[in-house]
């Protein structure tokens, strides 16, 4: 696929997306959306890459939010159609086998928020900027912040930033657990991919079965969830991973993982 409002580059294992409207700030319309889902489709199916790094391009916007010129002549229909529509695409994000880490160089309102919120890790630059805005426009978020921010930083601060509508800089995202780690602008990237390679260095089978784990377990009652873990934990050992996993710890050498 062609894509016009993205970036796709790849090093070896690891794949960047950069979101490519700097001219709106990254705002998200129907087209960006569905480049974002059919580029993270994609890479899930792509045996090459095992980390996905989300960025936006420029200095100022990582996602400012949804395309509001795009949104305002919307019907409810049609709102909640759009709705939806980000919703599955952002699962894209969240559901992908491989794990998922957003760059936030810049703003992240609204949608931009909510499209961090879907990555498993996000990596703050410190002029960052992060809310929920929506409450200022007369309306609510829609692409399932009112579900993932509570999830992430409790009910009670959640509501306060929704009903608010206010910004937040970095740090505070940082000290509500809204973002992994925060650092200077100009070490971003270079961050989020030295974790990436981390993470690359894993197996790759193991990494696919923690993060179903997590993200599965937390949608049930933990006793359901216990049983999840002990599924695939049990899993793990029909893998050449886990052999070579333990075969090195008890050999005292470093693990090398061939994702089978």
């Amino acid at each position: 696929m062609d894509y016009k409002n993205l970036l796709l580059e790849k090093k070896g294992q690891i794949a960047f997306v950069i979101i490519n409207r700097p001219e709106v700030l990254n705002a998200l319309n129907k087209d960006t959306l569905i480049e974002i889902k059919a580029v993270f489709d994609d890479l899930a199916a792509d045996p090459e890459i095992r980390v996905i790094i989300l960025t936006g391009s420029g200095e100022k916007s990582f996602v400012a939010g949804a395309d509001i010129s795009f949104m305002q002549p919307m019907t409810a229909l049609e709102a909640y159609e759009f709705g939806s529509f980000a919703q599955d695409a952002f699962m894209s994000i969240e559901g992908n086998p491989k794990p998922v880490i957003a760059a936030i160089n810049g703003y992240a309102l609204g949608g931009g928020c909510e499209i961090a919120m879907a990555c498993d890790l996000r990596i703050a630059s410190d002029k960052a900027k992060f809310g929920q805005p929506e409450i200022n426009l007369g309306t609510i978020p829609g692409f399932a912040g009112t579900q993932r921010l509570p999830r992430l930083v409790g009910k009670t601060k959640a509501k306060e930033l929704i009903y608010l509508g206010e910004m937040i800089d970095a740090e505070e995202a940082y000290r509500i657990g809204l973002v992994n780690k925060v650092v200077p602008a100009e070490q971003l990237l270079a961050e989020a991919e030295k974790i990436a390679e981390k993470i690359v260095a894993k197996s790759g089978i193991a990494l696919k079965l923690a993060k179903s784990a997590i993200d599965t377990g937390l949608e049930t009652d933990f006793l359901t969830g216990q049983n999840i873990e002990a599924q695939l934990f049990g899993l793990t050992f029909a893998t050449e991973d886990q052999k070579e996993g333990m075969s090195a710890f008890l050999e005292k050498r470093k693990a090398e993982f061939k994702n089978r």
